[in-house]
């Protein structure tokens, strides 16, 4: 049966969670995630619900269980790597009624583990920021004489440390964004409306195997470009603007990304060009920082100096780096203050943009590296030698 997961990535992974409960002093973990906020669950399931929420449940000793709702559930069984599930009513679409479904409570699922000789005295949050009220107290209510930890930065840190298989993964979809990217390109012109650029990026990564996206395709031409993440949207590009594109295909669950911003009309006036160059002047300066050790802050500095003397600084929005994997964009962020380090096998976006600028808008440049144990290799060579050289 096809699948999007891997049997032992997934039993490493279990691993790697029962030690950080172990280490922690806990008997679970209670790892939340839903369609928007899919990476924590999808990391040990290779799958994700439609339409309804879920929690994956990590005994310190046992079989995991999935928390979900009825109509999730057959979908769990053909294709996570976690099969064993029960049904509850947060976790349900509002109002819904399942008479054939078999209903959980919370208090059952705690008197079920207790029976099992599985008390649960101390359990870890996972996804604390997205969890919603109603999960949490109705949780918090049947396993009323446990107490609750939040483990959502120590679980999280463990994404950010790849394996070989997970890097395979994300050159893949860096392969399908280089391949948007051609069709992208070659779409935009005069009188084509944005959605059918998109339309273009989205078929290609499809057909070439795409299971789905990190985000939705970014084409912002002229104005819409100021509005950082512009959707692709029926207006119509014209002649002398210019336009910013971004897709981020996923393989097996795992995002590539480019972006650019080309020419509508194919020509660039002095003006455009001389501030392309600038994004590029930045990227250039950034990449030889992407080496194991280097901090957030460290390697913020040399883009930002180019911004500050090419007259960027007060149109920077987002930082210059970010970790890539299961989401686009996934800690750490590498800003002007973090203290988080570069590590060998840590998979990065540099990322170089600007927005609100009174003439070009908004622009953007971005494509992936691999860290090595002394520097970078690019995820996508195509991107990295187009966005290395000046337009």
């Amino acid at each position: 049966m096809m699948s999007y997961y891997n049997l032992q990535e997934t039993a490493a992974r279990l691993a790697k969670v029962r030690a950080l409960l172990q280490q922690s002093e806990l008997d679970a973990a209670l790892v939340y995630y839903d369609e928007l906020n899919v990476a924590n669950g999808w990391y040990l399931t290779g799958w994700c619900p439609q339409f309804e929420k879920g929690c994956v449940l990590v005994p310190a000793e046992g079989d995991p269980l999935l928390l979900g709702g009825p109509e999730s559930e057959p979908f769990a069984r053909m294709s996570s790597a976690i099969t064993e599930t029960r049904n509850f009513t947060p976790f349900m679409v509002p109002d819904e009624e399942y008479p054939n479904a078999t209903i959980s409570t919370f208090g059952s699922l705690s008197a079920e583990l207790d029976q099992r000789g599985l008390p649960m005295r101390r359990i870890g949050i996972v996804g604390s920021a997205s969890l919603p009220h109603n999960v949490y107290t109705q949780f918090e209510a049947g396993f009323s004489s446990s107490t609750l930890v939040d483990i959502t930065e120590d679980y999280e840190s463990l994404r950010s440390r790849k394996s070989e298989w997970e890097r395979e993964n994300i050159r893949k979809a860096f392969g399908l964004s280089n391949l948007a990217y051609g069709v992208m390109r070659d779409r935009i012109a005069p009188g084509v409306k944005e959605h059918e650029v998109a339309a273009e990026g989205e078929y290609a990564c499809r057909t070439a195997g795409a299971n789905g996206f990190a985000f939705s395709c970014i084409v912002g031409s002229g104005e819409r470009a100021r509005a950082v993440v512009p959707t692709a949207l029926n207006k119509e590009m014209r002649a002398g603007e210019l336009v910013m594109i971004g897709i981020a295909p996923r393989f097996n669950g795992y995002a590539g990304v480019m972006g650019d911003t080309l020419a509508v009309s194919g020509s660039y006036t002095a003006g455009q060009r001389d501030c392309l160059n600038y994004l590029r002047e930045a990227f250039r300066l950034t990449k030889p920082m992407l080496r194991p050790g280097v901090k957030g802050r460290e390697l913020d500095v040399p883009a930002r100096r180019s911004f500050e003397r090419n007259g960027l600084i007060e149109y920077l929005v987002c930082p210059f780096a970010h970790t890539i994997g299961l989401m686009e964009a996934e800690g750490p962020f590498y800003g002007p203050n973090s203290d988080d380090e570069l590590e060998a096998g840590m998979t990065v976006c540099v990322d170089i943009s600007f927005f609100g600028h009174p003439e070009f808008h908004g622009a953007r440049i971005e494509t992936g590296y691999v860290i090595t144990e002394d520097g970078c290799e690019p995820l996508c060579p195509e991107m990295d030698a187009r966005l290395c050289e000046d337009v």
